[in-house]
């Protein structure tokens, strides 16, 4: 009786509806989770990055709605539908032949402020890639490596100049893992690095460069959405 009742009081205060399109009555509709799960587009950013990147499709619609109420409005159960739709992406462009033949899947979310992380009730990106990580099976990994200083800025409302010149030594490797260096990098995996959303680039390019000094070879960048 508790296990009935006590969704239904929840949805009284906080009304179940779409987390794509705000259609009632589910937390993602058919509709929202077919739009998402398009094939993987190849984006170019105003940083050059040494590596292709990849978003499901552009910051607008249906996704860029998605990531608002994940980041902003507490939606963590949307990291489950996300997390499946990069997961049919990563499954797709393997076929396409975009991820090097591998025993291993590695899975790295682009780094986050940790006051960021706490006011969000965690990482939303880490979340996703643990999504895309279940869906995909026992061979894929997710490693957060990287975080942002908490002296960095907000690269909110900053150009790609500005952006890179903020980003230069913030991004670092979580002192937590880095034990998990020597394992990491004798892996014989595919590594792919896992964001949200694609701006100019410096985040991403940032962070290829700071896992490469550490002897992590990034093979490709993927993203939810690309502005």
């Amino acid at each position: 009786m508790v296990e009935r009742v006590w969704p239904a009081l929840v949805d009284l205060v906080v009304p179940l509806q779409c987390g794509g399109c705000a259609r009632p009555g589910t937390r993602w509709c058919r509709t929202c989770a077919r739009e998402i799960a398009d094939a993987p587009i190849e984006v170019r950013t105003r940083v050059a990055l040494p590596v292709p990147a990849y978003a499901l499709g552009r910051y607008s619609g249906v996704r860029r709605q998605a990531i608002l109420e994940l980041k902003e409005r507490g939606r963590s159960d949307l990291s489950v539908p996300l997390g499946r739709a990069v997961a049919t992406a990563l499954l797709a462009l393997d076929r396409w032949s975009e991820l090097p033949a591998a025993e291993r899947l590695l899975l790295i979310p682009a780094p986050t402020r940790r006051m960021s992380a706490r006011r969000r009730g965690g990482d939303p990106v880490t979340a996703i890639a643990g999504s895309a990580a279940r869906a995909l099976g026992g061979r894929v990994e997710v490693t957060p490596l990287l975080v942002t200083s908490m002296w960095a800025r907000d690269s909110a409302h900053l150009s790609a100049g500005e952006r890179g010149d903020n980003l230069t030594g913030a991004i670092r490797i979580r002192r937590s893992v880095r034990s998990r260096f020597s394992a990491v990098c004798g892996l014989d995996a595919a590594v792919v690095l896992l964001d949200d959303v694609l701006t100019t680039g410096a985040t991403v390019a940032e962070s290829v460069s700071v896992l490469a000094n550490a002897g992590v070879e990034v093979h490709l960048v993927l993203v939810i959405a690309a502005a």
